[in-house]
């Protein structure tokens, strides 16, 4: 059997809105759970901010859910609101701490099959470091990190040396967009989740590769962006063309844009199997990983079905995709992903 691996999926501990009160009353996430205890919202100060059920907290609903779709390992890490990048570093990183031990006693009650990655008070660059290797070494395999940081970019200067730390440390990174841009124009039918989001994770990768922050970061740093890189893919000839002709496009990057894309990962998140043909083309099998964006409705339903049932794609491919990228990406033990189910 194919050993199936999702690198992408979500949870939110059960915070109360005390907890979330002595930080920011009224925009401080928490989880509000209804009486039956299936169902909740999650909370931003008083505004319900998004429905949610069971899985999202409990980690045996997920197992029960993860046995179900046949996936053996998941690895779980903060629902974006919860990064607290608004906040004083010093507050930001209280909380890091905080839901990063939550995140651990989750994944205890769900034996090898259940981890995490960790969030850090991007902030501060210092406190983001410190929090990274203390919750590598208690425990998560990797952290989470939004796509930008206010008007920051990947590219800055802060943000490059966080990610050049995480490198020397050999702790994996994962990119997820958040707060999407926006100037008021998509209102209506999640347009910031369906147009923003995408954009946002393109701008990532393309300001590492134009801005030369690739030559400034080690290339033993594992980076893997969410959503299979936003627009990424389909648009990477437009980057290619814009360098070939324009020396402003060139004027910080030495190197065609193609050739960075072994300094990356992307996940599986796409939703169509022309879409995952392109991406798999692109980036190559060896730089895919299999992620559901899991629990949410945005997420695939049938985790791993896209990939498992695709028929451009041979069985060496299929199988680094749902699990082997993922495995070498997290450095698991064979033993783990042996028995894990």
């Amino acid at each position: 059997m194919t050993l199936r691996i999702d690198m992408h999926a979500h949870f939110f501990p059960p915070v109360t809105r005390e907890e979330a009160a002595a930080i920011d009353p009224q925009h401080a996430p928490w989880l509000r759970i209804d009486q039956d205890g299936d169902q909740g919202t999650i909370m931003a100060g008083e505004r319900a901010f998004r429905p949610v059920y069971r899985a999202l907290w409990d980690p045996a609903a997920r197992l029960e859910e993860m046995d179900a779709l046949g996936i053996d390992i998941q690895l779980m890490c903060a629902t974006p609101v919860m990064f607290g990048y608004r906040y004083d570093a010093a507050i930001a990183h209280d909380w890091a701490v905080r839901m990063n031990d939550r995140a651990l006693e989750l994944c205890a009650q769900a034996g090898p099959r259940l981890l995490a990655l960790a969030q850090v008070p991007l902030q501060d660059v210092d406190l983001a470091c410190r929090e990274a290797t203390r919750a590598f070494r208690a425990g998560h395999r990797g952290v989470q990190i939004g796509n930008h940081l206010g008007p920051r970019d990947l590219d800055d200067s802060q943000l490059v040396a966080f990610l050049t730390h995480c490198a020397n440390e050999g702790i994996p990174v994962l990119v997820h967009p958040w707060d999407m841009m926006t100037d008021g124009r998509m209102k209506k039918w999640m347009l910031p989740w369906l147009v923003a989001m995408p954009a946002e994770t393109q701008l990532s990768i393309v300001s590492l590769i134009l801005s030369g922050a690739f030559e400034r970061i080690p290339k033993s740093l594992k980076l893997c962006f969410a959503h299979g890189g936003g627009s990424f893919a389909f648009l990477l000839g437009r980057v290619q063309n814009a360098w070939e002709q324009r020396d402003i496009v060139r004027e910080d990057c030495p190197h065609p844009p193609v050739s960075y894309l072994d300094r990356f990962y992307v996940d599986s998140a796409v939703f169509d199997p022309r879409a995952l043909r392109l991406l798999v083309d692109v980036m190559g099998a060896d730089r895919v990983m299999l992620g559901s964006d899991y629990p949410f409705p945005l997420g695939e339903q049938k985790i791993g079905d896209l990939v498992a049932s695709h028929t451009g794609l041979s069985g060496a491919e299929k199988a680094k995709i749902l699990g082997g990228n993922a495995r070498g990406f997290f450095d698991l033990p064979d033993e783990d992903a042996q028995t894990a189910r």
